[in-house]
């Protein structure tokens, strides 16, 4: 019984991530695409025809829609997985959760998984309402790489995400944390601008941005071009994905902060 429980019991906490963000789907689903939606009209209303992107073969407001769902995906998966264990932390459930014969790598696989389907579904909802504003993005000449780095982003801000949950013991931590960090480094990752209109240190210093390249790479799969080699792109990714896992891995392991 033991180790049916300890095999399984991670798809049950699963579930329980699933549920716990669709419940409240109007707030975690429904709001994102709507801020995503706004970020769109107001941007492409006022810059298209005012800022070229790869020499003027990719109109503006259709190089804005895979940056701005990306954005939604890798700020929901974060959003969805350090909200979770912040919760717990603090209302005292966490308990419950430990409770359990639950390894390291179950806890793990809950909660990562159950944050990229957030990440995915509101990244896809976004997607969903913004061929009404380009329709051409429907003709994908790369739609495996796009969905590998939506994967991919999505896995590495869940991670992100268990890291804050661990760390934080208050909404303020949690709060600075994501403001401070993943906001800024979502910003300047590319959503709204070609790292190619900047100055060259500032080019520069966006090589150094994680998130540059999951954005970059994700638009690779809808117009075939891209400011760095979506194999490189990938790569990189790939790498901070494996140093992130085998952090939060250890952490979870070891119970830092989370058992007393």
């Amino acid at each position: 019984m033991k180790a049916e429980v300890a095999g399984h019991g991670w798809v049950t906490l699963l579930y329980k991530e699933l549920l716990r963000f669709w419940k409240v789907s109007f707030q975690t689903v429904a709001a994102p695409i709507l801020t995503a939606l706004l970020y769109l009209l107001i941007f492409s209303h006022v810059l298209e025809g005012r800022v070229s992107v790869y020499d003027g073969r990719v109109s503006y407001t259709a190089f804005l829609v895979p940056g701005l769902v990306m954005m939604s995906v890798l700020q929901n998966a974060f959003a969805n997985s350090s909200s979770s264990l912040i919760q717990s932390k603090i209302t005292g459930n966490l308990i419950f959760v430990l409770l359990p014969p639950l390894s390291a790598t179950d806890l793990f696989a809950a909660y990562v998984l159950g944050a990229m389907v957030r990440g995915i579904v509101v990244g896809a909802g976004v997607f969903a309402v913004t061929p009404l504003f380009a329709p051409s993005l429907l003709a994908m000449p790369h739609p495996f790489w796009a969905l590998a780095f939506a994967l991919a982003g999505s896995a590495i801000l869940a991670m992100l995400g268990l890291l804050a949950g661990i760390w934080a013991d208050k909404f303020d931590q949690l709060a600075a944390f994501q403001n401070f960090i993943i906001v800024p480094l979502t910003f300047l990752s590319g959503v709204f601008y070609s790292i190619h209109s900047l100055p060259p240190f500032w080019q520069a210093l966006s090589h150094f941005n994680p998130f540059f390249y999951m954005i970059d790479g994700f638009r690779y799969g809808f117009f075939g071009v891209s400011d760095v080699a979506p194999g490189v792109s990938l790569g990189i990714v790939a790498a901070a994905a494996g140093v992130l896992a085998a952090l939060t891995l250890t952490l979870l392991a070891r119970g830092w902060k989370l058992r007393a």
